[in-house]
């Protein structure tokens, strides 16, 4: 697994962030976002799972505390650090970066949520040479998994993030790719200002570019942090969750 190069933006947000991250109100629902993936992917006990852009690792330890196998891949070494302390056995976590994954058909499922890497390939230090750069990710999440394997991840909702636009952010029509002008604070409430990018998606994108990656969309829910509930896209929640298998 190539070790992150220290180019992408979000590094020096999570190097900041550290285990503050963990203290935002959107991380508080790993329980029963596993759950609902879990169930809607027909996981079982003992599969072997990759969680892409994992973070300080919550869902992957989550997995890992009911028994599945979890390999942990991000571009923060500092995530990795946390993630990595008291990981349960069965839990693996590696510094890497989505863009260069190398895994081949190795996974029963594959996850990647909360813009844990998909949506998260544009602003400073992403490849101008790559059409779509989040749609790369996506192959090389699809290339992971097993044929047959399920896939779920989670992209932000251009609909939601047009129609609630707040002061200071700007959204880029063209690229679909939204800038945040934000303050966060880490464990010793430190503040610093911060720039984020995040691409937003239509559900009729997000099945294109999963059916180039050779993904079959079997739903497309409006979700929000903490409440994966299956519903159909609408305009009032602020993420898309995609679940899929890759084609046999």
């Amino acid at each position: 697994m190539p070790e992150g190069d220290g180019s992408h933006w979000f590094e020096a947000v999570a190097d900041h962030l550290g285990g503050a991250y963990l203290r935002y109100s959107f991380t508080y629902g790993t329980v029963s976002e596993v759950d609902a993936i879990v169930a809607a992917l027909g996981l079982t006990e003992g599969q072997r799972i990759l969680d892409v852009g994992c973070g300080p690792g919550r869902h992957a330890l989550e997995l890992a505390g009911r028994g599945f196998q979890v390999v942990g891949v991000d571009i923060s070494s500092t995530f990795i650090d946390l993630a990595r302390e008291g990981a349960p056995e069965g839990a693996v976590f590696v510094v890497g970066d989505a863009r260069l994954m190398e895994f081949d058909s190795e996974f029963d499922a594959v996850i990647s949520l909360c813009q844990g890497a998909f949506g998260l390939a544009g602003g400073p230090g992403s490849d101008r040479a790559v059409l779509d750069p989040d749609g790369a990710i996506l192959e090389r999440i699809v290339a992971a998994t097993r044929k047959g394997g399920g896939v779920a991840l989670s992209a932000f909702s251009a609909y939601f993030q047009v129609r609630f636009l707040e002061d200071g952010d700007t959204f880029d029509a063209g690229t679909g790719v939204n800038l945040e002008k934000t303050v966060l604070r880490d464990l010793t409430g430190a503040e610093v200002e911060t720039d984020l990018w995040t691409t937003c998606f239509t559900p009729r994108e997000l099945r294109l570019l999963c059916d180039r990656a050779g993904l079959d969309v079997t739903d497309i829910y409006s979700v929000r942090p903490g409440d994966f509930a299956h519903r159909p896209p609408d305009l009032e929640h602020p993420e898309f969750l995609v679940l899929g298998r890759r084609r046999t």
